[in-house]
């Protein structure tokens, strides 16, 4: 007999003692009760191929044993000081992060979650320039608190119906009903416009280099470049939020290390810790020494943390994850592809490495909601957790642990096809 209370109880008790935003996913939602890797397992014993990490965390594997076995050791040690005393972990973790850092950015600032770093970040661009505005873009999520979600573009995650005011949004670079090129090249001519209205007062745009849940949305290649030129004609900063794109996921430690250019500011989360809540904002020495005001973090870079995220930096190297996630992502990507001439439904894919949307739009033009929807739950019934994003929530999205197999992205795209085909003739698309 299960000692599980099961996935009804869960959902009774979420709606007794949790809040009312805090949803899940799923029409008939299993009670997920153990991870080994690439792998979750429900309370009924079934096993499912994880395909979205939860939301780019485990990038090196649920309960990874070799990464565990170093969060133990300093359970066992020492869990907690804050940093108002001396420990070796945060400073070991900070040396070591600065070398895998783009360019210059050899500072960082720990933390525990992505809307705390960006909401660092964005303080810090505040001090450094002495300006009070930002610029946005369109679909973008920063986070959930005060400023962080002023940054946010997505509508459904802009809760507070009374946000700052210092922050102007530009489009992201996509329009389904335009070529990337022109919709790229619109962007940033808004940028150019908000800078020539407001310029004097933005302390910098925050953007994130592939946007998550705005829908998977890939910039071409030229056009962080021109932004940045941009930015830097009029002493504005340029943070890059890497919480969901960072650590290998795209082939490259950091998404935006494809597009050649070095921000200003940079925030990391998620992957950093695989499961252990850690994030930093990090910077160069010419900003961060700037940041001369008593700060801390009572638990950002706590010895458990640090040394966890030590291990998964040792991990992503030793293991060459960057190499498995570029490869990986080809073969899935052509593999969707082929499932794109095979079914009208799929509109666009799009992403780099292991970080993949692929987007629905009906005949009619309408967002294939509903139908990514049916995919999912499909796709769950035949043991493969992939996500959804985007503005209308039709973007399935594939972002795996990136210790995936050749066999893994074979089965994904085989049960991919049959959930496309079975919804097809559920919903006669």
């Amino acid at each position: 007999m299960s000692n599980y209370i099961g996935p009804e109880n869960i959902i009774q008790k979420k709606k007794e003692f949790l809040y009312p935003c805090t949803q899940h996913f799923y029409k008939k939602p299993p009670q997920i009760v153990k991870g080994e890797m690439q792998y979750l397992f429900d309370s009924e014993g079934r096993k499912y191929l994880d395909f979205f990490s939860g939301v780019s965390v485990v990038n090196c594997g649920h309960c990874n044993p070799e990464i565990l076995k170093s969060t133990i050791t300093q359970l066992k040690t020492l869990e907690h000081t804050s940093t108002i005393y001396l420990t070796e972990p945060i400073v070991k973790l900070a040396q070591k992060l600065s070398g895998v850092l783009p360019g210059d950015i050899n500072h960082s600032f720990f933390c525990c979650t992505g809307s705390e770093a960006n909401e660092g970040a964005l303080l810090l661009a505040r001090i450094y320039t002495g300006r009070n505005g930002f610029i946005s873009l369109s679909n973008s999520l920063h986070g959930r608190t005060y400023l962080t979600m002023s940054v946010t573009g997505l509508p459904m995650w802009r809760a507070d119906p009374k946000l700052s005011d210092c922050v102007t949004f530009v489009p992201n670079a996509y329009n389904k009903d335009k070529t990337l090129e022109v919709a790229a090249n619109e962007s940033l001519e808004a940028v150019q416009r908000v800078i020539d209205i407001k310029g004097s007062d933005i302390a910098a745009l925050i953007a994130e280099p592939l946007q998550g849940n705005g829908g998977i949305i890939t910039p071409p290649l030229w056009y962080f470049k021109k932004l940045k030129a941009m930015l830097n004609k009029n002493g504005i900063l340029l943070i890059i939020d890497e919480v969901q794109t960072g650590f290998a996921r795209t082939g490259k430690m950091f998404a935006i290390e494809h597009y050649d250019i070095i921000p200003d500011i940079m925030t990391v989360a998620k992957a950093l810790g695989n499961g252990v809540p850690i994030s930093a904002f990090c910077t160069n020495n010419k900003i961060a020494a700037s940041f001369t005001n008593a700060s801390a973090s009572t638990l950002g870079g706590n010895p458990v943390a640090a040394s966890t995220a030590v291990a998964v930096l040792d991990y992503i190297d030793k293991n060459n994850l960057t190499t498995n996630a570029k490869n990986l992502g080809i073969k899935l990507k052509e593999g969707l592809l082929k499932l794109k001439d095979k079914y009208p439904i799929i509109y666009d894919v799009r992403g780099i490495g292991l970080m993949i949307g692929v987007e629905l739009i009906k005949e009619n033009g309408e967002p294939g909601a509903q139908e990514a929807d049916s995919i999912l739950e499909i796709l769950k019934d035949e043991g493969v957790f992939i996500g959804k994003n985007g503005l209308d929530r039709n973007v399935l999205a594939f972002q795996p642990p990136l210790v995936i197999t050749e066999e893994d992205v074979a089965f994904v795209l085989n049960k991919l096809d049959l959930a496309l085909c079975k919804s097809n003739s559920q919903l006669n698309i």
